[in-house]
Protein backbone atom coordinates (compact mmCIF):
# COMPACT_ATOMS: atom_id res chain seq x y z
CA UNK A 1 0.00 0.00 0.00
CA UNK A 2 2.82 2.40 0.94
CA UNK A 3 4.65 1.61 -2.30
CA UNK A 4 1.54 2.37 -4.31
CA UNK A 5 1.09 5.72 -2.53
CA UNK A 6 4.77 6.60 -3.11
CA UNK A 7 4.50 5.75 -6.80
CA UNK A 8 1.29 7.78 -7.03
CA UNK A 9 2.84 10.97 -5.66
CA UNK A 10 6.07 10.63 -7.62
CA UNK A 11 4.32 10.76 -10.96
CA UNK A 12 3.99 14.51 -11.64
CA UNK A 13 1.46 14.24 -14.45
CA UNK A 14 -0.82 11.90 -12.53
CA UNK A 15 -0.43 14.05 -9.41
CA UNK A 16 -1.48 17.24 -11.20
CA UNK A 17 -4.46 15.62 -12.85
CA UNK A 18 -5.54 13.92 -9.64
CA UNK A 19 -5.19 17.04 -7.48
CA UNK A 20 -7.12 19.01 -10.08
CA UNK A 21 -9.77 16.30 -10.13
CA UNK A 22 -9.97 16.34 -6.34
CA UNK A 23 -10.16 20.14 -6.30
CA UNK A 24 -13.13 20.07 -8.67
CA UNK A 25 -14.81 17.33 -6.65
CA UNK A 26 -14.54 19.39 -3.46
CA UNK A 27 -15.62 22.55 -5.27
CA UNK A 28 -18.65 20.71 -6.68
CA UNK A 29 -19.48 19.36 -3.23
CA UNK A 30 -19.31 22.88 -1.78
CA UNK A 31 -21.47 24.35 -4.52
CA UNK A 32 -23.92 21.47 -4.23
CA UNK A 33 -24.28 22.02 -0.47
CA UNK A 34 -24.71 25.77 -1.05
CA UNK A 35 -27.43 25.19 -3.66
CA UNK A 36 -29.20 22.57 -1.54
CA UNK A 37 -29.39 24.79 1.54
CA UNK A 38 -30.36 27.86 -0.52
CA UNK A 39 -33.21 25.92 -2.13
CA UNK A 40 -34.31 24.50 1.24
CA UNK A 41 -34.47 27.93 2.90
CA UNK A 42 -36.17 29.51 -0.16
CA UNK A 43 -38.76 26.70 -0.16
CA UNK A 44 -39.78 27.54 3.42
CA UNK A 45 -41.54 30.95 3.32
CA UNK A 46 -41.57 31.35 7.11
CA UNK A 47 -37.86 30.63 7.35
CA UNK A 48 -37.09 32.95 4.45
CA UNK A 49 -39.20 35.76 5.93
CA UNK A 50 -37.46 35.43 9.28
CA UNK A 51 -34.10 35.65 7.51
CA UNK A 52 -34.97 38.68 5.37
CA UNK A 53 -36.96 40.42 8.11
CA UNK A 54 -34.25 40.16 10.76
CA UNK A 55 -31.79 42.84 9.68
CA UNK A 56 -29.43 42.35 12.61
CA UNK A 57 -29.37 38.58 12.18
CA UNK A 58 -28.77 38.92 8.45
CA UNK A 59 -25.86 41.32 9.02
CA UNK A 60 -24.35 38.94 11.58
CA UNK A 61 -24.51 36.15 8.98
CA UNK A 62 -22.68 38.36 6.46
CA UNK A 63 -20.02 39.29 9.02
CA UNK A 64 -19.68 35.63 9.96
CA UNK A 65 -19.28 34.67 6.30
CA UNK A 66 -16.47 37.18 5.75
CA UNK A 67 -14.77 36.21 9.01
CA UNK A 68 -14.91 32.51 8.09
CA UNK A 69 -13.50 32.97 4.58
CA UNK A 70 -10.63 35.13 5.88
CA UNK A 71 -9.92 32.57 8.59
CA UNK A 72 -9.98 29.75 6.04
CA UNK A 73 -7.67 31.62 3.67
CA UNK A 74 -5.16 32.45 6.41
CA UNK A 75 -5.22 29.22 8.42
CA UNK A 76 -6.24 26.42 6.06
CA UNK A 77 -2.70 25.15 5.51
CA UNK A 78 -2.19 24.87 9.31
CA UNK A 79 -5.51 23.13 10.08
CA UNK A 80 -5.93 19.42 10.50
CA UNK A 81 -7.50 17.55 7.62
CA UNK A 82 -10.83 17.16 9.43
CA UNK A 83 -10.92 20.84 10.47
CA UNK A 84 -10.17 21.99 6.91
CA UNK A 85 -12.99 19.87 5.48
CA UNK A 86 -15.41 20.95 8.23
CA UNK A 87 -14.59 24.65 7.82
CA UNK A 88 -14.99 24.50 4.03
CA UNK A 89 -18.36 22.75 4.27
CA UNK A 90 -19.49 25.16 7.02
CA UNK A 91 -18.61 28.11 4.78
CA UNK A 92 -20.50 26.53 1.88
CA UNK A 93 -23.55 25.98 4.09
CA UNK A 94 -23.48 29.57 5.39
CA UNK A 95 -23.32 30.83 1.82
CA UNK A 96 -26.39 28.73 1.05
CA UNK A 97 -28.37 30.45 3.80
CA UNK A 98 -27.39 33.90 2.51
CA UNK A 99 -27.94 33.04 -1.17
CA UNK A 100 -31.47 31.84 -0.47
CA UNK A 101 -32.46 35.52 -0.57
CA UNK A 102 -31.82 35.70 -4.35
CA UNK A 103 -35.07 33.78 -4.81
CA UNK A 104 -36.85 36.83 -3.35
CA UNK A 105 -35.26 39.21 -5.86
CA UNK A 106 -34.92 37.11 -9.04
CA UNK A 107 -37.16 34.64 -10.84
CA UNK A 108 -36.29 30.97 -10.95
CA UNK A 109 -35.84 31.09 -14.73
CA UNK A 110 -33.24 33.86 -14.49
CA UNK A 111 -31.39 32.05 -11.68
CA UNK A 112 -31.21 28.73 -13.53
CA UNK A 113 -30.24 30.37 -16.83
CA UNK A 114 -27.51 32.32 -15.08
CA UNK A 115 -26.19 29.23 -13.31
CA UNK A 116 -25.91 27.31 -16.60
CA UNK A 117 -24.13 30.23 -18.29
CA UNK A 118 -21.73 30.64 -15.37
CA UNK A 119 -20.95 26.90 -15.41
CA UNK A 120 -20.16 26.94 -19.14
CA UNK A 121 -17.99 30.06 -18.88
CA UNK A 122 -16.19 28.69 -15.83
CA UNK A 123 -15.51 25.37 -17.56
CA UNK A 124 -14.22 27.16 -20.65
CA UNK A 125 -11.72 29.23 -18.67
CA UNK A 126 -10.58 26.23 -16.65
CA UNK A 127 -9.91 24.22 -19.81
CA UNK A 128 -8.02 27.19 -21.26
CA UNK A 129 -5.83 27.41 -18.15
CA UNK A 130 -5.04 23.69 -18.28
CA UNK A 131 -4.12 23.70 -21.97
CA UNK A 132 -2.45 27.07 -22.59
CA UNK A 133 1.34 27.40 -22.68
CA UNK A 134 1.14 31.01 -21.45
CA UNK A 135 2.17 31.84 -17.92
CA UNK A 136 -0.87 33.58 -16.42
CA UNK A 137 0.93 34.58 -13.22
CA UNK A 138 1.81 38.03 -14.57
CA UNK A 139 -1.91 38.86 -14.77
CA UNK A 140 -2.46 38.08 -11.08
CA UNK A 141 -1.57 41.52 -9.71
CA UNK A 142 -3.87 43.22 -12.24
CA UNK A 143 -6.74 40.91 -11.31
CA UNK A 144 -6.26 41.61 -7.60
CA UNK A 145 -6.23 45.35 -8.37
CA UNK A 146 -9.42 44.80 -10.35
CA UNK A 147 -11.10 43.25 -7.30
CA UNK A 148 -10.21 46.28 -5.18
CA UNK A 149 -11.52 48.49 -7.97
CA UNK A 150 -14.81 46.56 -7.95
CA UNK A 151 -15.12 46.96 -4.18
CA UNK A 152 -14.39 50.69 -4.39
CA UNK A 153 -16.83 51.27 -7.25
CA UNK A 154 -19.53 49.26 -5.48
CA UNK A 155 -19.12 51.32 -2.29
CA UNK A 156 -19.30 54.56 -4.28
CA UNK A 157 -22.43 53.36 -6.05
CA UNK A 158 -24.16 52.78 -2.71
CA UNK A 159 -24.43 56.57 -2.47
CA UNK A 160 -25.03 57.40 -6.16
CA UNK A 161 -27.29 54.42 -6.92
CA UNK A 162 -26.52 54.65 -10.63
CA UNK A 163 -28.01 51.79 -12.63
CA UNK A 164 -25.54 52.49 -15.44
CA UNK A 165 -22.55 52.22 -13.11
CA UNK A 166 -24.01 49.07 -11.56
CA UNK A 167 -24.29 47.53 -15.03
CA UNK A 168 -20.69 48.47 -15.81
CA UNK A 169 -19.51 47.01 -12.48
CA UNK A 170 -21.31 43.76 -13.28
CA UNK A 171 -19.57 43.35 -16.64
CA UNK A 172 -16.22 44.21 -15.07
CA UNK A 173 -16.89 41.65 -12.33
CA UNK A 174 -17.58 38.92 -14.90
CA UNK A 175 -14.35 39.71 -16.77
CA UNK A 176 -12.25 39.80 -13.58
CA UNK A 177 -13.57 36.54 -12.15
CA UNK A 178 -13.20 34.75 -15.48
CA UNK A 179 -9.56 35.84 -15.38
CA UNK A 180 -9.23 34.70 -11.78
CA UNK A 181 -10.68 31.30 -12.72
CA UNK A 182 -7.91 30.75 -15.25
CA UNK A 183 -5.22 32.17 -12.94
CA UNK A 184 -6.29 30.07 -9.94
CA UNK A 185 -6.51 26.91 -12.04
CA UNK A 186 -2.96 27.38 -13.25
CA UNK A 187 -1.82 28.14 -9.68
CA UNK A 188 -3.26 24.80 -8.52
CA UNK A 189 -1.22 22.95 -11.14
CA UNK A 190 1.95 24.81 -10.12
CA UNK A 191 1.22 24.25 -6.43
CA UNK A 192 1.06 20.49 -6.91
CA UNK A 193 4.39 20.55 -8.78
CA UNK A 194 6.00 22.68 -6.06
CA UNK A 195 5.22 20.19 -3.30
CA UNK A 196 6.81 17.37 -5.30
CA UNK A 197 6.77 13.89 -3.82
CA UNK A 198 7.01 15.13 -0.21
CA UNK A 199 3.25 15.43 0.19
CA UNK A 200 1.32 12.94 2.32
CA UNK A 201 -2.38 12.13 2.31
CA UNK A 202 -3.35 14.88 4.77
CA UNK A 203 -1.44 17.60 2.92
CA UNK A 204 -2.89 16.30 -0.34
CA UNK A 205 -6.43 16.78 1.02
CA UNK A 206 -5.65 20.26 2.34
CA UNK A 207 -4.12 21.27 -1.01
CA UNK A 208 -7.34 20.14 -2.62
CA UNK A 209 -9.45 22.16 -0.16
CA UNK A 210 -7.30 25.27 -0.70
CA UNK A 211 -7.74 24.98 -4.45
CA UNK A 212 -11.44 24.20 -4.12
CA UNK A 213 -12.02 27.30 -1.98
CA UNK A 214 -10.35 29.54 -4.57
CA UNK A 215 -12.36 28.13 -7.48
CA UNK A 216 -15.56 28.06 -5.38
CA UNK A 217 -15.22 31.80 -4.74
CA UNK A 218 -14.43 32.47 -8.41
CA UNK A 219 -17.52 30.60 -9.56
CA UNK A 220 -19.81 32.11 -6.94
CA UNK A 221 -18.78 35.69 -7.76
CA UNK A 222 -19.01 35.01 -11.49
CA UNK A 223 -22.55 33.70 -10.96
CA UNK A 224 -23.62 36.70 -8.87
CA UNK A 225 -22.30 39.28 -11.35
CA UNK A 226 -23.89 37.42 -14.26
CA UNK A 227 -27.15 37.29 -12.31
CA UNK A 228 -27.27 41.08 -12.13
CA UNK A 229 -26.70 41.31 -15.90
CA UNK A 230 -29.28 38.66 -16.77
CA UNK A 231 -31.86 40.19 -14.45
CA UNK A 232 -31.46 43.60 -16.05
CA UNK A 233 -31.65 42.12 -19.56
CA UNK A 234 -34.74 40.13 -18.57
CA UNK A 235 -36.48 43.31 -17.46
Amino acid sequence: MAENNSSFFQNAVVRERTILKNVYLWMTAGLGLTALIAFFVASNPALLRSLVGNTMGFMLLIVGEFALVFYLTARLDRMSQASAIGAFLAYSALNGVLLSTIFVVYTGVVIYKTFLTAALMFAGMSIYAMTTKRDLNRFGSYLIMGIWGLIGASLINIFFRSSGLDYLISFAGVAIFLGLTAWDTQKIIKMSAQYGSNVDGEVYTKLSIIGALSLYLDFLNLFLYLLRIFARSDR
